[in-house]
């Protein structure tokens, strides 16, 4: 049996790191619990500032992202996030 060279730390989506051969499709910081794709330009600035990178997470997909509890980026995916923002106003109405 051949065990892989390379491995990657994902989250899956009960919100607990795991390791994969295959890459993240989605990035995310654990501590504002923000997702968004791997070439946001928010992402990559603060990337570039340092300090990010020992709170970012890696996801196989969107769906997982958020069953894990992280909510869209407003920069990145601007549509998915005006819908988070929308059921979020929905929910504290009620």
């Amino acid at each position: 049996m051949t065990v892989p060279a390379t491995t990657y730390a994902l989250v899956g989506a009960d919100g607990r790191s795991y390791r994969s051969v295959v890459p993240g499709a989605w990035g995310g910081h654990r501590r504002t619990r923000i997702y968004g794709r791997l070439d946001c330009p928010a992402a990559l600035r603060a990337l570039a500032r340092g300090g990010y990178r020992t709170h970012r997470v890696f996801f196989t997909d969107e769906t997982g992202a958020v069953a894990a509890g992280y909510r869209p980026c407003a920069v990145c995916c601007p549509d998915r996030y005006r819908d988070w923002r929308a059921t979020q106003r929905a929910s504290r109405r009620c």
